[in-house]
């Protein structure tokens, strides 16, 4: 950092004015935010090096496409963060996942049908819950549909003959573990050429078609009508259940061809049940309603919490600084993957000056920040927000209306997303107006117009500043981003962490992810 410092001192002084601290060379000050973005100051860890590092056989999904049922940038999300939280649930033997912030249940429902893992999403919005329920149901109509689909793929049928051995998988799978949590190379991050230490995993488990939820009678039914094709695959699924399970029969009992077809039929059915139950045990996931903060506690919630790995996709303002906390304090939660957005909803415990320490706030987390009094500013928070021109534009105007008709500098109510539902910068007026709580009669149709007019020409103004906060934004973000992996840096408990470029910036802006594993 030495070396940055003195890049800046000599070359980047006069970015800004001495005296009047006003911005009076765009050039070095975009040269500047570019240097101290995080993709240049060499903080991250390479995506493709932790895959390798976590081990696994890459052939772990069936190749189902998420595009089919997501838009394109929820689609290359899902995908991107569901692959890496397989491989690390894999990694640290567990089968349970924590989503938190789940909102629609993209996430949570893709780890749970495609992966076979079983997940809780939490959210705190009950129209999101109920509609996570809706769309999970009509997802898992169409599922059998997508996985004929991938099995049409020699890959995806590579694999589901690779996994009709379910014990030695298992057995293979402990071992792996018990060698990798003490020799990965993810124990340290200068670590990262020792790929061997990790041997290739061989546990991941395939969505097949039995996996569709069906009930114990429609099985035993299924087994009925096909007694006289009592196959050694069949058979094979004995090798999963306890050795009491089914009743042996001596060889005195198999005197007749007659007696043995009994002794299979019943030894079938025993095992079609053995893995219904199996079944009703993972692929599941269950949407949840709940207001997540630092002090939560997670089996209040969730009644069969094990242990599990927390993951959060673009999780609001304070919720992704609570899921970090969260994961520090229960030694159920093994893993975290968290990526945050909304950084303007920050919480700031200096940002009024005000020493509040009893209090939980989203910024600083880690304690150098806190040691200094660090304040970032909503202003800040606010730049490192990507907001369309147009947007910035009707709600500026806006606030000119509401201080000039009504007198109103501040409010408590947010007008929120309601840009993005109006046809109009008049419609928007009306409904923000409503939302506010605020006479919309107060104001007619022409006023609202006249103001347009009045400041439509300022808008290549605008257009200029919102292009030099989009260049600051990645600066804004670092700080933020680097203060929750030092937060995480200053535990005892945590064997490895760090910040891991996840998703195309294009596609996502919000794309780095907060991942640490426990010792």
């Amino acid at each position: 950092m030495r070396g940055w410092f003195w890049f800046y001192d000599d070359t980047f002084s006069n970015v800004f004015c001495e005296n009047s601290k006003k911005l009076i060379n765009v050039h070095l000050f975009a040269l500047a935010v570019k240097y101290y973005s995080l993709s240049h100051l060499g903080v991250c860890t390479p995506l493709e090096e932790l895959l390798k590092a976590l081990g696994g056989d890459n052939q772990g999904s069936t190749g189902i496409k998420t595009d089919e049922f997501m838009n394109n940038k929820k689609s290359h999300e899902v995908q991107v963060m569901s692959e890496l939280v397989d491989k690390i649930a894999n990694y640290c033997g567990i089968k349970q996942v924590i989503d938190i912030g789940s909102g629609k249940g993209y996430l949570s429902s893709f780890l749970s049908m495609q992966y076979n893992l079983k997940v809780y999403g939490i959210d705190s919005s009950n129209i999101n819950t109920n509609g996570a329920h809706e769309r999970n149901r009509k997802l898992k109509k169409h599922w059998r549909a997508y996985q004929s689909r991938a099995r049409a793929n020699p890959k995806s049928q590579r694999l589901e003959k690779a996994n009709d051995s379910p014990v030695q998988n298992e057995i293979k799978f402990k071992a792996v573990n018990e060698r990798t949590l003490n020799n990965s190379c993810l124990q340290s991050q200068d670590q990262r050429t020792t790929q061997d230490l990790v041997p290739s995993c061989v546990f991941t488990e395939v969505t097949t078609s039995e996996t569709s939820k069906q009930t114990e009678i429609d099985l035993v039914a299924q087994a009925q009508c096909n007694e006289s094709e009592l196959s050694e695959e069949a058979l094979a699924i004995l090798n999963v259940l306890p050795a009491d399970a089914v009743e042996i029969f001596s060889s005195s009992q198999c005197n007749s061809e007659e007696l043995c077809e009994e002794e299979k039929a019943q030894r079938k059915m025993a095992s079609i049940k053995a893995k219904a139950s199996k079944s009703s045990e993972s692929n599941l996931y269950f949407p949840l309603t709940s207001y997540i903060t630092a002090e939560t506690e997670l089996g209040d919630i969730i009644t069969d919490l094990e242990d599990c790995i927390m993951v959060g996709l673009h999780t609001c303002g304070d919720l992704a600084a609570n899921t970090l906390r969260i994961f520090t304090a229960k030694p159920e939660i093994k893993a975290v993957c968290s990526v945050g957005c909304c950084y303007h909803l920050l919480s700031e415990q200096y940002e009024n000056q005000e020493d509040c320490t009893e209090e939980v706030w989203g910024f600083p987390m880690c304690q150098y920040l806190k040691d200094k009094g660090w304040c970032c500013g909503r202003n800040a928070r606010m730049s490192a927000c990507l907001l369309p021109t147009d947007s910035l534009f009707y709600r500026a105007v806006l606030q000119v209306i509401i201080e000039e008709n009504y007198g109103v500098t501040k409010s408590e109510r947010h007008v929120g997303k309601i840009f993005s539902k109006s046809s109009s910068f008049l419609d928007y007026v009306r409904k923000s107006l409503k939302k506010l709580e605020l006479d919309d009669s107060k104001v007619s149709h022409s006023c609202i117009m006249d103001y347009y007019e009045k400041y439509k020409h300022r808008m290549n103004e605008l257009e200029a500043f919102n292009m030099l906060k989009v260049v600051l934004a990645p600066c804004i973000e670092v700080l933020i981003l680097l203060d929750r992996l030092c937060y995480l840096k200053e535990q005892d408990n945590i064997a490895w962490s760090g910040l891991v470029k996840l998703f195309d910036p294009v596609k996502s802006p919000r794309c780095y992810a907060v991942i640490a594993l426990k010792k």
